[in-house]
Order: C-alpha cells, then structure tokens, then sequence
C-alpha cells in the first residue's frame, strides 16, 4: 500500500453516484435464518451474516438518524468509494448514527457507519469519501473479522459452531456480544494506518480530492482530549497527529501531484 504512485494513475476523475436506495433496518430485517455459519474458513456469505449482526447490535444502541435524504446520500457516495476497491462485489451498506461522538465504525461484510457527530465535523464530500475509505480499508482487508478470529467465536472451529448457528441464529448475537463494543475495539496500530492509506486511495481513485482524509484527520487532531465526544476514538486509534505523520511519510509529496473535487457544494447539509 505504500506504493500509492503505482496506483493513483488508476483514478476516475468523473465523479457518478450510483442510484441506489438506502434502507439498512429493511437489510437487517431479512436476516437469513436458515443456513449456518461455516466458521473455520469464514466464507464471504458467512463473513456478511456476522457483520449483519454487528451492525444490528450496533444499530440497537444508536439508530440511524431519521433523515432518509442524508441516509441515502451517504450511502450514494459510500458505495461510489467502494466500488474503487478490490471487494465492490460485496453488499455495502452506509449510514449515520445517532451519537454525538465522533467517530466511525467498520463491520465485516460492508457495513459502514459514522456517527452525527463526525458528520457535523465534515466540510466536504472529499472529507467524506475520505472517512469512508478509511472504514472500507478495514472491511477489504477484513481487519475487525481477523480480530473475531483470533477470539473464540471463530477459533473454536466450525464444527460445532456451525451446527449451533444452524438452529438458531441467536448463538451468533450471543458469541459476538455487543457490535458496538467488537466495532470499537482497538486494532493493530498498522491496521489503522493501512486503513488511512487505503482511504486515501481509494478517495483520489474515485476523483476526490485526496486531501479530505487528512484533512478530516487534522480537524480532530485540534479537538482536546478532554472532550468527551472523542474519548473513544483517541482510545481505541493512535493519535490523528501519528496518523498524518505515517500518512506523509507513506505518500511523500506524490499527492500534490492529484487534482480532484471536493464538491463542496453537492454536500449535503444536516437538517438539525
């Protein structure tokens, strides 16, 4: 990932958001019940059921903010930054949470979600594309479902596992526990800088700005530690400044070389 030279000459310049609907609760709805998990290898299908119920967990303590214009916008320019990467084919779902916090969370499988909070603190549709391609970096790389594994929902192995959540889909909520404390989890500092990498990337291959990320990064670097609202992100990340240093170190002067948008203007505006 540190060649991003290699990679950047790959970027879409024309911005085009997919048309798509956003309807998360509807998704988390029509939970397959029927098939279990074959948790020793952890297929794509079984790798989107666990993050389907991470994100219900999640989407239990902080539902998405009743506004379906924002639901669905993020979600356009979501999916747009997703298709960048090497997993498009997955089934990926954005939203906004109902915290004031500000921070974001990942779950297997393509289930993305940034809090109002973090929202409010954008400026740009760079910024957020940005934010978002961090988020997917976790997904694509399955940062969060290799931490699961190394737990004993998925060390256990799939035999007995599997045949459990065969009958009964409430063994999986049971052994994951709650989504936002398994979202939360603090990873790997290099799983946090690869994620600032690939969001950067796969930001300025979809024609945005490649600043937005950094950008967003500095903003929060200024927030003081004693606000409460980002307890939980300076605890479970290293710190914005360590990230925008591995960052610089990471692309050199090769982002003054991109032009891309911020779309300033096409981002959309929270009503409250």
């Amino acid at each position: 990932m540190n060649r991003l030279n290699g990679l950047l000459p790959a970027l879409l310049l024309a911005i085009a958001l997919p048309a798509a609907a956003f309807d998360l609760g509807k998704v988390l709805e029509g939970k397959d019940q029927k098939s279990g998990l074959s948790l020793g290898k952890t297929s794509q299908e079984d790798e989107i059921k666990i993050g389907r119920e991470i994100a219900g967990n999640l989407l239990g303590a902080a539902p998405l903010v009743k506004d379906q214009a924002l639901q669905k916008y993020v979600n356009q320019v979501g999916r747009w930054v997703a298709s960048q990467s090497e997993r498009s084919n997955l089934p990926w779902h954005f939203g906004v949470i109902e915290s004031e916090d500000i921070n974001a969370f990942a779950a297997p499988g393509g289930y993305v979600m940034l809090t109002k909070g973090l929202y409010r603190k954008l400026k740009n549709e760079a910024e957020l594309a940005g934010v978002l391609g961090h988020e997917i970096g976790h997904v694509i790389k399955k940062h969060h479902l290799k931490l699961l594994q190394k737990t004993q929902l998925l060390s256990l192995g799939a035999g007995v596992l599997g045949e459990s959540v065969g009958k009964d889909n409430d063994s999986i909520k049971k052994m994951i526990g709650s989504g936002a404390e398994i979202c939360a989890r603090s990873l790997d500092k290099d799983a946090e800088f690869e994620a600032d990498r690939i969001g950067v990337i796969l930001g300025a291959r979809a024609g945005y700005d490649p600043y937005g990320l950094p950008e967003v990064l500095q903003e929060i670097g200024h927030t003081s530690k004693d606000d409460s609202r980002v307890a939980l992100l300076f605890k479970t990340h290293p710190h914005p400044d360590d990230r925008l240093a591995r960052l610089g170190d990471a692309v050199g002067d090769r982002l003054d070389k991109i032009s891309g948008k911020t779309l300033t203007e096409r981002f959309y505006k929270m009503k409250d």
